[in-house]
């Protein structure tokens, strides 16, 4: 059977590598490998049209929304905080494009961090723009700390029990976008996960899946689009 091809949209940055240095899509490398070991095969999005979107997404199986900047305060309609990043314009227009698009077609939808926040944006909802303690409290630094997961939720089915995660964010969801619902929470009460009600499987982590040790989220991504996989076959 053919493993099921998963879209995981990318960073567009200056980067150098060898006599290089210039604009390039970016992904790290943990991303394609957790897809691949969960049983995907891994291709990356840059940045395009939004006009695109729906094309592309008809060509996955599934889809992740990666972590990176914070999303531009005016998409839900909030002056920014001093605190909050510069803007990467071109991923929110895309990200959002290819986030309503997998919604509008059923496929399987993954949100780590960002993606996470860009989800809750898409549907209506609003973050915070900065609260302290969920990074490991240095630049660069991973953090980790327990999230709970909501009984009888899709998250609660893949992670029954509390599970230590690694993060780095500053922002989080503050009001919830339309037909969301939250599925974890950290001890000081963050909204760790959203998700959207079954058939759907649209799922919103706050935390770094991919720089951990417990796959059991991505593998429950790569299931639900093998899933559609055969039954489209």
């Amino acid at each position: 059977m053919s493993k099921p091809l998963i879209g995981v949209t990318t960073y567009l940055d200056r980067a150098r590598w060898g006599v290089w240095d210039t604009e390039a899509a970016l992904l790290p490398a943990q991303y394609p490998r957790l897809v691949r070991e969960a049983g995907g095969v891994a291709v990356m999005l840059p940045p395009d049209e939004p006009s695109a979107a729906a094309e592309v997404v008809a060509r996955l199986d599934g889809l992740v929304v990666a972590g990176g900047a914070d999303v531009e305060p005016v998409r839900y309609g909030a002056e920014p905080d001093p605190r909050t990043g510069p803007p990467a314009r071109a991923r929110d227009s895309w990200e959002l494009a290819l986030i309503d698009a997998a919604i509008a077609a059923g496929i399987p939808l993954l949100g780590i961090c960002r993606g996470m926040q860009l989800l809750n944006v898409a549907l209506g909802g609003t973050l915070v723009q900065h609260l302290d303690g969920h990074t490991g409290g240095a630049a660069g630094v991973f953090g980790r700390h327990a999230v709970k997961p909501v009984p009888g939720s899709l998250y609660a089915d893949l992670v029954p029990g509390p599970a230590e995660v690694p993060t780095y964010h500053h922002q989080a969801v503050d009001r919830l976008g339309a037909g969301l619902t939250a599925s974890a929470h950290a001890e000081d009460g963050t909204v760790e996960a959203v998700e959207l009600a079954a058939p759907a499987w649209v799922l919103g982590v706050q935390w770094h899946p991919e720089m951990g040790e417990d796959p059991r989220v991505m593998r429950g991504l790569v299931g639900a689009a093998a899933g559609l996989l055969l039954a489209g076959a």
